[in-house]
């Protein structure tokens, strides 16, 4: 039996066990590497070393950290705080709210779940006193969440550009106009429940003087993003030195501006951050060596071989291929996803003259929405665990949101100036 035979039973036999999905693609590969007179199993030490043995990749942890830093050192108070003085008293205003934060928070952490977990406390309950019901509540953050991965800084869109062999600085503009476009369609689409529904905002806006205080407080947590992609598309930094100097400002911002964090607060920052570091690294080194033995066994040109000779069309080529990415972020997590289909699916896209970065951010919008899809999407259970709703409750006020998720899809995967404007204004390369 070949390589590639093993490689789709084990791991089919694993997942079926309930396995994680890291330790699940590691094994699969593991085992089809076993095959005698395939590849010597140093190849397995090999790939884990080199699959993280990047520069790029250093960024991970420190946004991991900056999010951390963000959440316990008063900064995402602050936003909310800002962004409640501004629109809060609209109706609907605080799912309003609820979608802005996420888009500057976005702009911090680079993670789906970690902006539904550090803003979901506050917001959700918040919703729900302003008679919004538990499941659209937790439905409207699960998705706004999912921007944490579309506008950059993004982890996925780093692990994208590792593979790619693509510029990060690059691919972080490509997400920018998608996740704004997102962020807007939310918004409005927030409105229509709002008055369908007769969602609240506050009783009456806040005083003039309170307003400005609340705006002018918010100024040092506002300028984090701006510090972090200002850096990056100025040429200034790259994005591993903009994801430390992120943390710098988070940890003098959270500890002597706003004062929220103590020296107590440290080590349980720091234990969050490596975890949650240490796990992503682990699925991409799973993945990695699970990637090789795709290409390694000459899958990819197969693959292109037989799109060729079957469809010869570039548009039913990337439908295709968005169906197979949401069906991909229903069961994988978004950086398993890139490892595993990146070197599958580049060469054919590449074949059809599809701009590598246009096919980076149609990958990551993808795997934004698959993490709100069952039976793996993350968002929701992390929004499910706030509001003490089952996911049930939370999937019959989804559709909405996803449906409205789609449509920005469809837009930038068939209108591809929508996400390439960042990158040709600022005369970036390879677009």
């Amino acid at each position: 039996m070949g390589a590639i035979p093993v490689l789709g039973i084990v791991l089919a036999v694993l997942l079926l066990l309930n396995v994680p999905i890291a330790i699940s693609i590691g094994l699969a590969a593991a085992a089809a590497l076993l095959i005698p007179g395939n590849f010597p199993m140093s190849v397995l030490a090999q790939t884990f070393y080199t699959a993280t043995d990047s520069i790029s990749l250093m960024a991970i942890p420190f946004f991991m950290l900056a999010g951390s830093l963000m959440e316990l050192g008063g900064i995402s108070q602050r936003l909310i705080d800002f962004a409640e003085a501004c629109v809060g008293h609209r109706k609907g205003g605080i799912g309003t709210v609820t979608v802005i934060c996420c888009m500057i928070f976005a702009a911090i952490s680079g993670s789906g779940p970690a902006t539904v977990a550090a803003l979901g406390g506050i917001l959700i309950p918040a919703m729900m006193r302003a008679k919004y019901d538990a499941g659209y509540a937790s439905a409207l953050m699960a998705t706004a969440g999912g921007i944490g991965i579309i506008i950059p800084p993004s982890i996925p869109m780093i692990v994208y550009a590792v593979q790619a062999e693509a510029s990060v600085g690059t691919m972080f503009m490509t997400g920018m106009v998608p996740g704004l476009l997102i962020g807007l369609a939310l918004i409005f689409y927030n409105k229509y429940e709002a008055k369908k529904h007769g969602f609240v905002g506050n009783e009456e806006p806040l005083p003039g003087k309170e307003r400005v205080r609340k705006m002018i407080t918010a100024i040092p947590a506002l300028m984090m993003p701006v510090i972090i992609l200002g850096g990056i598309y100025t040429g200034i930094c790259t994005a591993t030195e903009a994801a430390g100097v992120s943390v710098l400002y988070g940890f003098i911002v959270g500890k002597f501006i706003y004062r929220d964090l103590k020296w107590k607060d440290i080590p349980e920052i720091l234990v969050k951050a490596s975890v949650s570091s240490a796990t992503i690294m682990f699925i991409i080194m799973c993945a990695a060596i699970f990637s090789y033995v795709i290409v390694a066994n000459s899958l990819p040109q197969a693959v292109v071989a037989w799109t060729q000779a079957t469809v010869n069309n570039k548009y039913v080529i990337l439908l295709a291929i968005n169906i197979l990415l949401l069906i991909a972020g229903c069961f994988l997590d978004a950086s398993s996803a890139i490892i595993i289909l990146t070197p599958l699916m580049l060469p054919l896209v590449q074949q059809y003259g599809i701009n590598v970065y246009h096919f980076g951010i149609i990958v990551v919008f993808n795997l934004a929405i698959g993490l709100i899809t069952p039976p793996v999407g993350l968002d929701l259970f992390v929004a499910c665990n706030i509001s003490k709703i089952g996911v049930s409750q939370l999937v019959k006020r989804l559709w909405g949101c996803l449906i409205i998720s789609l449509i920005v899809l469809f837009l930038i995967t068939y209108v591809p100036i929508i996400p390439l404007s960042l990158p040709r204004l600022f005369g970036a390369a390879g677009v």
